[in-house]
């Protein structure tokens, strides 16, 4: 990470998943998530401002939306080996958490929030400063995933002036290996579903297919949309 911690504790909590916390009583990393959520957005909103200037609004914000994303996160999170040192409940362990971009992500937002308690602002920024560096470099010349979720919303307030609606059809599992079936409403006709391990996931997946349809599969040259490969056609399998 390139970070010293003072306070020790602080990089332990960020680092330990609520199903650690329900075997251990140890203090999840839940709180420092939220918080490190806020400084990631706005180091990385003040960087893009920068090196973006003279780009419009729409034009920033689409680009924080794919540097903040679950899956840029949960990349940078493997390559700093957060997944390595992830807490986890046994159940948690057992059944892959280590590999889920959903955790690793939240992970990745507690370090940061734990960072900038320990050392302050200006430390957590140059930490994101420099892990972000790679993902913000491939947003500015174009070679990063579609976020489809934006393309979409985009679309539909300029064809239709209205925003897409997302419905959770169908969650199961247990709470470490949760599915869910999300479909999404445009103009009132619903599209979908896609399945995902992940609410972020499962609203990607099936924005593609909306996305896809009404653009005449428009934008689908930018890869997957993040957590694993699905087709309009067959969302992801159970």
């Amino acid at each position: 990470m390139g970070v010293c911690f003072r306070d020790e504790r602080l990089l332990d909590m960020a680092l330990c998943h609520r199903s650690h916390t329900a075997e251990t009583g140890a203090a999840s990393n839940e709180r420092l998530e939220f918080l490190g959520d806020a400084v990631l957005g706005l180091v990385v909103s003040r960087w893009l401002y920068r090196r973006l200037d003279g780009r419009p609004e729409g034009d920033l914000a689409r680009a924080k939306s794919v540097v903040v994303s679950e899956e840029s996160l949960a990349q940078i999170a493997r390559q700093i080996a957060v997944d390595r040192y992830l807490l986890l409940g046994r159940g948690e362990d057992r059944s892959g958490g280590r590999g889920k971009n959903a955790l690793l992500a939240d992970a990745l937002e507690a370090l940061i929030g734990a960072c900038f308690l320990d050392s302050g602002l200006d430390a957590a920024g140059r930490f994101v400063e420099r892990a972000f560096a790679q993902e913000i470099d491939n947003v500015i010349a174009g070679r990063h995933r579609q976020d489809y979720k934006t393309l979409l919303q985009e679309l539909c307030q300029k064809r239709f002036r209205a925003f897409p609606k997302y419905r959770v059809n169908d969650r199961r599992g247990p709470d470490h290996d949760r599915v869910f079936s999300i479909d999404v409403v445009v103009a009132g006709r619903p599209y979908g579903p896609a399945e995902g391990k992940s609410k972020k996931q499962a609203e990607q997946r099936v924005a593609r297919i909306a996305y896809s349809e009404l653009a005449g599969g428009e934008g689908l040259a930018g890869g997957d949309e993040g957590g694993g490969s699905t087709t309009a056609e067959s969302p992801a399998a159970d």
